[in-house]
């Protein structure tokens, strides 16, 4: 097993809405360990995508800590949660988030300009198989080829993890697949410990790891490292 990049211990958010108490996560204990696919499972409301942001620095917690290798980051005030998201997190989301006015290269370039040392541009798209679309603007792409250059741009800064909230949920089976082979050539050729939010059973069995949560709660772990399928395998 590879050393614990994430090490989670008696994780636990809960939400104020008004008087009404949401406990999102309750006592979520887990490591996530370097440069493997991870796919989190569960159903709207299981706390995927609370516990994604806060690994990715984006939320904290109410109690509880999470450790990113010797940072603590339930310990970190807001500039060290930015530095920490500037240089180590790569962020996908279904929608892709992307500036209609500039070309997917300049779409990618605008993180490759704050990163201390990123890929080129070029680099990142032709890593997901998107080099001759470099000068087209988004509306001139298709969804999926809009996907795989927000995936680029998350890539471009050469992350050590990269968060995926429901990469392919807007899109259809087939573009989805190509889109889930530019993640896993960027797990297996960059060693980037990728995290991949989905309610599709299908997609964790491309995974390392599945994590299935429920009401909040991790309720097993699973280890397919040994039969982890590729994306045109999967039976959706």
């Amino acid at each position: 097993m590879a050393a614990p990049l994430f090490t989670i211990t008696n994780l636990a958010k809960v939400y104020h809405m008004g008087e009404v108490e949401v406990h999102a996560l309750k006592q979520v204990t887990l490591e996530l360990y370097e440069g493997q696919f991870v796919v989190l499972l569960g159903p709207s409301g299981s706390g995927k995508s609370t516990l994604l942001n806060i690994i990715g620095g984006l939320d904290v917690p109410t109690g509880g800590e999470v450790r990113y290798r010797d940072i603590v980051l339930t310990r970190a005030d807001e500039a060290e949660l930015t530095a920490y998201r500037r240089r180590h997190v790569g962020f996908v989301f279904q929608f892709y988030n992307l500036i209609p006015s500039l070309t997917a290269l300049e779409n990618v370039a605008l993180v490759t300009e704050i990163a201390e040392s990123p890929m080129s541009p070029h680099e990142a798209l032709r890593m997901v198989n998107l080099a001759e679309r470099e000068h087209h603007f988004p509306a001139q792409l298709s969804g999926g080829e809009q996907q795989r250059v927000a995936i680029a741009r998350a890539i471009a800064k050469r992350p050590s993890v990269l968060l995926c909230d429901e990469p392919t949920g807007a899109l259809d089976i087939s573009t989805g697949i190509v889109v889930l082979e530019a993640l896993q050539r960027v797990n297996t050729e960059l060693g980037t410990t990728t995290v991949v939010i989905t309610h599709n059973s299908a997609i964790a069995e491309m995974a390392d790891r599945v994590i299935r949560l429920a009401d909040g709660r991790v309720t097993s772990i699973e280890d397919r490292t040994a039969r982890k399928l590729s994306p045109r395998e999967l039976v959706w």
